[in-house]
Order: structure tokens, then C-alpha cells, then sequence
């Protein structure tokens, strides 16, 4: 299967279909760089790995003129007898000043990035996510205490379900298009990280403590993830996807989510996972 289509596959929560223009961000084989940017933040990512990019080359480019210069004019045959001099002030001053410059130009953009990742915006809607060995629980405290757990599919579901294999989740979280979304992580276990590569965000989920991050998806899709942290034995299976829809879209997801998860314990996830690793 190639997963190079562009594909939708919404509505996998609630059994609904709704049908969109996006694109699954995931992966692809042969992959060089990043994900397309769908927020800000990770727009700005971008703009700072190609001026680290430009700056490294520039330096490696340096090096190399600096390389072959020295080889050129101070082998042994175009310079028989070479200098006794042990010591030059200016390149002292020069190699201890430039590398200063260097670290100051890298060091600004690279503060002003991590504090517009911390600088959460007024949220429009706030998910809190739980990491347990090995599945998410999200709750919606806006959404009338809406609570559910998201698993990992098999191999053979994600298939049948049009999804990529060890992303795709029994119960995506939805999120409406160009709204703040403020995401509370925590740890009911071990420690966990809950990460999405196209919206920049990657926040430990440790437990006894509320770590917060944000993103704001221009582009409507399906985006996945995975735990970043080791976790423990099944971590390789702890998916995350998220779906990006319309506001509409999105009213309509919450109206059926708060009627199919009334009762959240009614599939424990062990229980589910259990079914699973058999």
C-alpha cells in the first residue's frame, strides 16, 4: 500500500464519514528533511534549521579554502623553510572572536523560538494527554468532560483502515482547523512524550506533574505521532493521530464522541491491549 495518496481517513471515531482535501503527514520512504509545516511554530523550526544549514556550510566551506590553502603554499616543497614564528596575536584574537559572533548569531533566533513555543496563546479548546503503558487517554475539559483512550492498531487494522502501519489509533482525537490548542500532558506511570512532528510539538508526559504545550493547525488532515520517551516494552506502539477538520466537522465529532464514550470503562484499554499482544 502507498502511502503517498492523498487520503482522509476521518470520521474513524465515531463512525461518521466526513470527507476533506488533506493529506496524511507521516513518514514517507526515502524521506529527507521534515515534515510539511501545518503551524507556526513549527514553520519557525523550519526557518531556524536552514539558517543553521547556511551557517554550517558556510563554516565547512571555510574550513575546506582554509585546508587546501595550507596544503598548497606550506608543503614542503613550495616552502622548504618553514617559519619559526609560534605565535600570532591577531589570529588568537580572531579565532576566539569570530566563533563568539557565530555562537550570537545562532544563540538570538534560537531563544526567540523556544519563547514563542512556551508563550501558549489563549486557547481555544484544551486536551489533556495521559500517557499509561502503552496507550494515550485525552480528555476534553471544555467538552463536557469528555474522556476516551486511543490505542495502536494492528498491522492488519491500520491496513483495512487506510492508515500507516504503527500510527494509526482505534480513537484519533479530533481538533478544529485555525483554532489555539493547548494540550496538558501528564504521566499515570512512567514517563511518556507526546509528540506530532508536522505541528512542532514534542512535551514529556511525566507523572505528578502538568506539562504544557500548544498548536495551531492551518491545514486540515490527519497528522501522526508516536511517545518519544522510552517507555517501556510496547513503546514502539503508542501512536498518536490527530485529525484537523472544519468547525462544523469538529461540532459534529463532539456531539457523537459524548454519546459513544457516555461510558468510557465499558472497554477498559488493558483489556483491549491484551486483545491485541495475543
Amino acid at each position: 500500500m502507498s502511502y503517498n495518496k492523498l487520503i482522509l481517513a476521518a470520521g474513524s471515531l465515531v463512525g461518521l464519514s466526513f470527507v476533506t482535501t488533506a493529506a496524511f503527514a507521516d513518514p514517507q520512504p526515502w524521506q529527507i528533511g521534515f515534515q510539511p509545516a501545518v503551524t507556526p511554530v513549527m514553520e519557525r523550526i523550519e526557518d531556524f534549521h536552514r539558517l543553521l544549514l547556511v551557517v554550517i556550510t558556510a563554516i565547512s566551506l571555510f574550513v575546506l579554502l582554509l585546508l587546501v590553502w595550507i596544503i598548497l603554499r606550506y608543503n614542503n616543497r613550495t616552502n622548504p623553510t618553514p617559519s619559526k614564528v609560534s605565535h600570532n596575536t591577531l589570529l588568537e584574537v580572531m579565532w576566539t572572536i569570530i566563533p563568539v559572533v557565530i555562537l550570537v548569531i545562532i544563540a538570538i533566533p534560537s531563544f526567540k523560538l523556544l519563547y514563542f513555543e512556551a508563550d501558549i496563546p489563549p486557547a481555544d479548546l484544551t486536551i489533556n494527554a495521559i500517557g499509561h503503558q502503552w496507550y494515550w487517554t485525552y480528555q476534553y475539559p471544555g467538552g463536557g468532560n469528555l474522556q476516551f483512550d486511543s490505542i495502536g492498531l494492528t498491522d492488519d487494522a491500520d491496513d483495512k483502515a487506510g492508515k500507516p502501519r504503527l500510527l494509526g489509533v482505534d480513537n484519533p482525537i479530533y481538533v478544529p482547523i485555525n483554532k489555539v490548542v493547548k494540550i496538558v500532558t501528564n504521566g499515570a506511570d512512567v514517563i511518556h512524550s507526546w509528540a506530532v512532528p508536522a505541528f512542532g510539538v514534542k512535551m514529556d508526559a511525566v507523572p505528578g506533574r502538568l506539562n504544557t504545550t500548544w498548536f495551531k493547525a492551518e491545514k486540515e488532515g490527519v497528522y501522526y505521532g508516536q511517545c518519544s520517551e522510552l517507555c517501556g516494552a510496547r513503546h514502539a506502539f503508542m501512536p498518536i493521530e490527530v485529525h484537523v477538520v472544519s468547525d462544523a466537522e469538529y461540532r459534529q465529532w463532539l456531539a457523537a464522541a459524548k454519546k459513544k464514550f457516555a461510558d468510557n470503562s465499558a472497554s477498559p484499554a488493558p483489556a483491549r491491549i491484551a486483545a491485541l499482544v495475543k
